[in-house]
């Protein structure tokens, strides 16, 4: 396979991802504020602190209201990260690969691509309009996924694809996590009143979780919601769920007989031992954010490594591998694994913990 169509097919998947779950996280924030009293500080600090755009909304809107987080995140085109510009790249990568992708996936990608535009001229302005909205996206990434596993080979092509999903939603996993464990609670005392189950609850929507928890767990806390979101083998969205069928793509790639080491299957083979070995007790030993820190860390690392051992590939590899030359040419705005550089991939997760620190010493002084 040519390495800018794996590169295009991954970062198609990982901007589908993205853009629900920023939607998602949006949605359920929305829902949340409708359910919190008067006088409790408002949610949507964390919502950019997922993103690690932090300085970007700063100078493009310094006060952090709803409006701003919600237009900042959806409709701003100067945000790498808000709904529009990741549909926007995801539709743009699968432009540049449409003689390998089905017609089926580029009709439901470019229909995607035509509510998201058509919401940016017609801003929702009802609450009933805008949690439509966000329920839209989600389904039509619901419904890629579907026609991209129903109407593709299952072939080095796909797993590329899932590869690039499962890592993305791992990441968005931890992320959230990390910061709503630390900043959703008003205060200490809050802790085990009904606004701290609904904390802990939205924290379990945002990652559509709260359902399948509620089948294996009986007690709601914070405990066992990280437990879940980290260790659950079963459900699609757990840590371990993604860097397990992350690890079995990346495998399906390489291909079983190969004699060649990659640093993307050591990395990631790694990680993924490490997350099945680990207990929770150890993790809470370490410290929850230190845990999470690390772990996006790492894979940031194996996306790294993903791009230096199949993307990264000099032009006479590929003719050699490829039977004949291969135009390594990019189209204009190709989404290149080394372009990504938002800060939800390269923003130092140091920088995450000192903001995440500053917001919680904040909190904890009003």
């Amino acid at each position: 396979m040519l390495s800018r169509v794996a590169d295009s097919i991954y970062w198609l998947n990982r901007y589908i991802e993205r853009a629900e779950n920023v939607a998602r996280f949006v949605e359920v924030n929305l829902n949340l504020l409708m359910d919190n009293p008067v006088g409790v500080t408002q949610q949507w600090e964390p919502l950019i602190a997922v993103t690690g755009d932090r300085t970007l909304f700063q100078e493009r809107y310094g006060e952090t209201t709803s409006t701003h987080v919600l237009n900042f995140l959806t409709f701003d085109t100067q945000s790498p990260n808000s709904i529009i510009s990741c549909v926007r790249s995801a539709r743009e990568n699968a432009r540049s690969v449409r003689e390998t992708i089905s017609s089926e996936m580029w009709q439901q990608i470019n229909t995607f691509y035509l509510m998201v535009e058509d919401a940016a001229k017609n801003r929702p302005e009802d609450i009933r309009e805008i949690h439509n909205f966000y329920e839209d996206v989600k389904l039509a990434s619901h419904r890629f996924v579907g026609v991209m596993n129903a109407t593709s080979s299952w072939n080095e092509s796909w797993h590329f694809g899932r590869l690039g999903r499962l890592l993305e939603r791992a990441d968005k996993t931890s992320r959230i996590l990390d910061v709503k464990y630390f900043l959703l609670l008003p205060s200490v005392k809050a802790v085990g009143s009904p606004l701290d189950n609904l904390q802990w609850i939205s924290l379990l929507k945002s990652a559509s979780a709260y359902e399948m928890y509620r089948k294996v767990e009986q007690e709601l806390t914070p405990a066992n919601v990280a437990r879940f979101l980290i260790f659950n083998p079963q459900f699609p969205r757990s840590i371990k769920f993604c860097l397990r069928h992350a690890e079995r793509s990346l495998e399906s790639i390489i291909g079983p007989s190969s004699d060649i080491s990659f640093s993307s299957q050591r990395e990631l083979g790694k990680l993924r031992a490490e997350i099945e070995y680990v207990t929770f007790e150890e993790i809470f030993s370490l410290g929850l954010h230190e845990f999470l820190d690390g772990l996006q860390l790492r894979l940031n690392q194996v996306g790294d490594r993903v791009h230096a051992d199949f993307i990264a590939v000099p032009p006479s590899v590929q003719q050699s591998s490829d039977g004949g030359s291969s135009d390594t040419t990019q189209p204009e705005n190709s989404s290149q694994m080394n372009q990504a550089t938002s800060p939800v991939l390269r923003q130092s997760n140091g920088q995450i913990a000192n903001q995440t620190a500053s917001q919680l010493t904040a909190t904890a002084a009003e």
